[in-house]
């Protein structure tokens, strides 16, 4: 492969990112990267009533948080813009007459109304509607009016829309769609009606502006989701009316819900508790990144949706994921979105972080919290205690506030199973011994507690449990040993004091 590869990730900026989305920029990120080429963002807004504010910018911060940039987009401009379609009005509108010209598009002038009539009466009848070569010559178009009422009603300045002339009956009706990921894709033409190119507002379709932007942008590959499969004769059929070269085209299977029935959408996330877009939208809309994941591990579960390496592993940095990537492992079959597996994904990837990474998010935390910590050997221990406990980063505080603030509260069912009789007096005692110095590594401090215990006639299992539970407030946490040492002599014992007033 050399540089000529270059794809495009080409949303349109009608609301938040969906997860959907994510994973198709993510392999056309992978793919580009894997062969040196280069990867376009382009905002297809030519649909402006659907057109959201802050949805472009939305999704340029969610692929900047996953860490897969775009070479060329609004913001990095390249060789081949502008990057956003309702820019491009001028280009789409050259490319227009040629078609009609050549015969394969032509104007319709038919309103809203008389097409609704049209639909109803179908309706009645029991069939569907559709403006092809079955009823095109009946309509209001060029093909049926002839070319001098049809340049009257354009001089008139009568509104029209262009329509792509999909088939008649001089050809055959079956149209072959090479697809890198599903094959050949036979399509029957004469079942599908003539798309709109160009809209009466002087909008390209969708369609229209996406042929032509692909072309013009030397797109080598397109790889997109399942759902623009039903497009792909349409777009090819366009390319062979300009007599240009079709991208190699690649169909993604479907995200489904975690029932494995139906394409996975936002309210599923809605509805059983797990983010389907990256990051924030909006005020109330939680994101991957403040539900506690890391970018890498969301790109590695995405991955993973749709794709595999062949191999038995299934954790991966994003630089393993670009070497390894390979558009033939794509499976045909719709992936299952399973968030307890995203969880476990995200768990081992925080294992991944090195010491020092993993303590650089535990003082962005801390100090979030309104605490400092300067002393790095102590940070880094505390890391090393916690880091096998946190699944998400937002546990961070849960397992960090242990180390800053003694406990507010009290698990109560802990008490009732932990404390006995003589426990108060135990605990006084460690608080005794503690107070008078001396060494406090993990094995010392196992070595004192064992000898309090045994002073009072007792084995060391009927001290680690309360005093787990005044140090942290609940019965489980990091080692006994280590939390004691780490907190120190004067913050255990004033912690002991404290629960034993209450």
């Amino acid at each position: 492969m050399t540089n000529s590869i270059r794809v495009r990730f080409a949303p349109s900026p009608t609301g938040p990112l969906h997860i959907g989305g994510v994973r198709t920029a993510l392999y056309n990120y992978l793919y580009a990267k894997k062969h040196r080429g280069q990867l376009v963002l382009r905002i297809e807004d030519t649909d402006q009533k659907r057109s959201v504010a802050g949805a472009e910018k939305y999704i340029q911060s969610c692929l900047s948080w996953l860490g897969i940039e775009p070479d060329e987009s609004p913001i990095h401009k390249g060789a081949f813009g502008p990057y956003r379609q309702s820019e491009r009005r001028d280009v789409y509108k050259k490319h227009i007459p040629e078609l009609v010209e050549n015969g394969l598009a032509y104007y319709a002038f038919d309103s809203p109304e008389s097409l609704e009539r049209h639909r109803k009466d179908h309706e009645k009848k029991g069939k569907t509607f559709a403006y092809n070569w079955h009823n095109r010559m009946k309509l209001s178009n060029s093909l049926a009016l002839g070319r001098e009422k049809t340049k009257e009603k354009l001089n008139n300045g009568q509104p029209y829309v262009v329509r792509f002339l999909m088939w008649d009956e001089k050809e055959s009706s079956i149209y072959h769609c090479p697809d890198s990921i599903r094959g050949n894709v036979a399509v029957d033409c004469k079942l599908l009606d003539d798309k709109i190119l160009y809209k009466s507002d002087g909008m390209p379709t969708y369609h229209f502006a996406n042929v032509i932007d692909d072309h013009l942008m030397k797109i080598s590959h397109v790889i997109r989701g399942e759902e623009w499969l039903p497009s792909l004769a349409l777009h090819l059929k366009l390319y062979d009316a300009f007599g240009w070269t079709p991208p190699i085209f690649a169909h993604l299977p479907l995200i489904l819900k975690p029932s494995g029935k139906g394409k996975l959408s936002k309210r599923d996330g809605d509805k059983l508790g797990f983010p389907v877009f990256p990051i924030q939208w909006e005020e109330e809309i939680m994101g991957y990144k403040e539900e506690g994941y890391l970018p890498e591990a969301v790109l590695n579960f995405l991955a993973l949706l749709g794709w595999n390496d062949g191999g038995e592993n299934e954790v991966f940095s994003l630089e393993e994921l670009i070497s390894l990537f390979d558009l033939e492992r794509v499976h045909h079959a719709g992936a299952r979105f399973d968030p307890e597996k995203n969880k476990w994904f995200n768990q081992q990837h925080i294992q991944r972080l090195s010491p020092s990474d993993f303590s650089g998010l535990c003082k962005a935390v801390i100090e979030n919290h309104g605490f400092t910590i300067n002393d790095e050997k102590k940070l880094k221990s505390i890391g090393l205690m916690i880091q096998p406990r946190v699944v998400l980063t937002t546990e961070l505080w849960r397992e960090l506030k242990h180390f800053f603030v003694g406990p507010k509260s009290y698990d109560e069912k802990a008490l009732q199973k932990v404390w006995k009789e003589k426990t108060p007096s135990l605990l006084l005692a460690v608080a005794d011994m503690l107070s008078r110095g001396g060494e406090m590594s993990p094995e010392k401090l196992k070595s004192v507690l064992t000898r309090v215990a045994e002073e009072a006639g007792m084995g060391i299992g009927a001290l680690m449990g309360p005093l787990r539970v005044v140090l942290v407030g609940a019965l489980s946490g990091p080692d006994l040993f280590s939390i004691i040492n780490t907190l120190g002599a004067e913050e255990v014992t004033e912690r002991i004091h404290s629960a034993l007033k209450r």
